[in-house]
């Protein structure tokens, strides 16, 4: 079915640059035009993708009109209110720390791995958007497929919230020097109010399994952040038993969802209880604030 798709292509949905006390104009706007545009473009459904829980007041209009609430897969949070990264694991559970330590000790014994945090990836594009496809193609749930134009767009209009995370590899084993400095993981991260968004993750999979990379490059993420007194750690969705292990709360994101023929909504929003996505992972209700997500 062709869908009329409200929000953020990339991201978590807002409702524009708005203050606060315009936000339920801007819905209330919204809300009278979009049905009417969407059979303007011959759309069957009209979707507002993931936006955040905070919005559920503002939006009540949607979900009082026709549209159907259902949650998005969420992302996650961390506090990062810790003197050091060991500091932080010291909340963890017992096996956690051990595995930890124990895949971050083979790591080291295995590489050397320096890390560089950059706010123009242009020049390196060409060697991490490789590195992005491959996490983006192992996904079994795809959503946004990023362009080589997006990253560079990133260094171009948001030097001064974006950060690249580079990890080169100098393995004691390599031959030449081109491959002991070649690049085995990248993160684009943003930063603002507090809090750095961990956007995407690219690695390498010739070694990131051996090398632990998830675990190894989130430490490198995490400890910066730290150092330079942020006060959260925002994720995307995906991947949550380790995230659960790690500590991380939900961040409950919600669709609504309406189908532009009248008479078929009420059978389309029904269907919906059963369609949408988080029903499928286990993981997420064992999450301590899991209820969130339907509240």
């Amino acid at each position: 079915m062709r869908v009329l798709m409200v929000g953020c292509a990339a991201g978590e949905g807002q409702l524009g640059a708005c203050v606060r006390e315009d936000e339920s104009w801007v819905a209330g706007a919204l809300h009278a035009c979009l049905k009417i545009c969407a059979r303007q473009n011959r759309a069957s459904l009209v979707v507002l993708k993931d936006f955040s829980a905070r919005y559920r007041p503002t939006l009540e209009t949607f979900s009082r009109n026709g549209y159907a609430r259902v949650p998005s897969m969420p992302m996650t949070r961390l506090s990062l209110k810790h003197a050091s990264f060991d500091d932080y694991l010291a909340t963890l559970g017992y096996i956690t720390r051990k595995s930890l330590r124990r895949k971050f000790r083979k790591t080291e014994r295995a590489a050397k791995i320096d890390m560089e945090v950059i706010t123009d990836i242009t020049p390196y594009v060409e060697e991490i958007y490789p590195l992005y496809l491959q996490v983006h193609e192992r996904s079994p749930m795809k959503f946004e497929h990023l362009s080589r134009d997006y990253f560079r767009s990133l260094s171009q209009q948001m030097p001064d919230r974006v950060r690249f995370f580079i990890w080169r590899s100098e393995g004691r084993t390599c031959h030449a020097e081109a491959e002991q400095r070649r690049i085995i993981a990248f993160s684009c991260c943003l930063v603002h109010d507090g809090k750095i968004y961990d956007e995407c993750l690219g690695l390498d999979y010739n070694v990131a399994l051996d090398l632990h990379l998830y675990f190894y490059t989130l430490r490198d993420v995490l400890t910066w952040a730290m150092e330079q007194g942020l006060d959260e750690y925002v994720s995307g969705p995906l991947n949550y038993d380790p995230k659960l292990h790690l500590g991380c709360e939900l961040m409950p994101l919600d669709l609504y969802v309406m189908h532009t023929t009248a008479f078929l909504n009420p059978i389309f929003r029904r269907a919906l209880k059963y369609l949408e996505p988080t029903r499928h992972d286990p993981v997420l209700r064992r999450f301590p604030n899991a209820h969130e997500l339907l509240a």
